[in-house]
């Protein structure tokens, strides 16, 4: 029989997946699904939207093997726990996304709140940190695979606000700080690890639909109007960007910032 030719965004292995509880997370483990996954590890620190997205996948998916971690990336001890867990069970992580994290509250530097201020950095900058270090070191371990699969890849999650800043009345400093730390700490470990055969990138998505700013979408027309498109994205279309990262369609890839934002930073 001749091989079966793969399409060019399908994906293969184990990805492990933080925030996959909801919003872009879950779009991606569906994403993945559809498009050739073999195993999947959820992360997330909210273990009732994980139980549900596992019954989703489950129910739409049979095939995949998917397993779910209670996680709080601020806790180094959790995210190694669930790493090592999900090596166990899979043999090796082959993707890893990057997308826990939480907003913000909108005010001046002079008036930040420190804890506040801390919160923010410590689950959007020190977690994504804190996964980075921790799936690399499972990834330094694998068989160097050949093609563009190497170790392994990783997207962090960012935002449009790490390669830009908001409106003047958006003033959220600790998100905006994160994110732009997201994107230099992407470009960093890129170079570092890419002689290992471990592919890094960054995405920074527009304002995205998501249960965590669906509310607030409304207060901020002003945000969601500035892009070309005029509207919020869909988690899928996010997801659809990170599928392209991770397959061979984005093979040549690394230490990427792929801005996927309707025109917000035209």
């Amino acid at each position: 029989m001749p091989d079966v030719v793969k399409p060019p965004c399908s994906v293969t292995g184990t990805a492990f997946i933080t925030g996959g509880g909801s919003g872009i997370g879950k779009s991606v483990a569906f994403i993945y699904a559809q498009n050739g996954i073999q195993g999947l590890a959820l992360a997330d620190i909210n273990i009732s939207g994980l139980q549900d997205v596992q019954a989703e996948l489950k129910q739409a998916h049979p095939h995949v093997h998917v397993e779910v971690f209670t996680v709080d990336v601020t806790k180094e001890e959790e995210i190694a726990a669930a790493v090592q867990s999900a090596v166990t069970t899979f043999g090796r992580i082959d993707i890893s996304v990057h997308g826990a994290g939480i907003g913000d509250v909108p005010s001046p530097t002079h008036e930040f709140p420190l804890a506040q201020w801390q919160r923010v950095i410590d689950v959007n900058q020190t977690g994504v940190m804190l996964c980075a270090k921790w799936v690399i070191r499972q990834m330094l371990t694998q068989e160097l695979r050949p093609g563009y699969e190497g170790r392994g890849m990783i997207v962090n999650v960012a935002s449009i606000l790490g390669v830009s800043t908001p409106d003047a009345r958006m003033s959220a400093a600790a998100y905006v700080a994160a994110k732009h730390a997201v994107v230099g700490l992407t470009k960093l470990d890129a170079k570092v690890y890419a002689k290992e055969g471990i592919r890094i990138n960054a995405i920074c998505p527009g304002y995205v639909d998501t249960p965590l700013i669906h509310d607030a979408l409304q207060y901020i027309p002003f945000e969601v109007e500035r892009a070309a498109l005029g509207r919020p994205a869909e988690a899928e279309e996010i997801a659809n960007a990170i599928l392209f990262l991770t397959s061979r369609m984005g093979s040549y890839m690394c230490a990427g910032v792929l801005v996927v934002d309707g025109g917000y930073t035209a």
